[in-house]
């Protein structure tokens, strides 16, 4: 047996909050059928149906053929490999490299271990869950900006 919330049409706050368009909602009325049969298969097939027509209008190029004899100046990874692309390349030693890209999963395993004893969700509440990723976002999009760059800016960006 659920439990719902029906609401009582007599009160004249709920009257006024429904002559002004504030609905279903707030009175508790069931998702199901409402929203879920209703209303998602509407948002869902709106968003296939521009997802279609981009294609059709707009298709992505495929862009140039491989050329086999042709091999370009500098061969860059996919963007989403630029951070750790260049660590391997500013770090002298490639066995630190290697140990610096595997301490970033190691790293991030640790942190709900260190913060267990916290049982806050707020982001304000968890000072270190919150520092380690601003950390860790900052420094991924600073090396992958660096990566791009020659080597001897790929650090510093050549602020410095």
């Amino acid at each position: 047996m659920s439990i719902l919330k029906k609401p009582d049409l007599a009160d004249p706050k709920l009257r006024a909050k429904l002559a002004k368009g504030m609905g279903h909602n707030y009175y508790g009325e069931p998702a199901w059928p409402n929203d879920l049969l209703y209303i998602f298969p509407v948002c869902i097939l709106g968003t296939i149906a521009c997802c279609i027509g981009l294609g059709v209008l707009e298709p992505t190029p495929l862009g140039e053929k491989a050329d086999p004899f042709a091999t370009p100046l500098e061969i860059l990874p996919e963007w989403y490999f630029f951070p750790t692309f260049n660590l391997l390349r500013v770090i002298p030693n490639k066995l630190l490299g290697v140990l610096s890209m595997a301490a970033v999963p190691i790293g991030l395993i640790t942190v709900p271990f260190i913060e267990n004893v916290n049982k806050f969700q707020n982001p304000f509440r968890r000072p270190v869950a919150s520092l380690v990723f601003l950390f860790g976002t900052f420094t991924a999009f600073w090396l992958g900006i660096g990566a791009t760059m020659p080597i001897t800016q790929a650090l510093t960006l050549g602020f410095f």
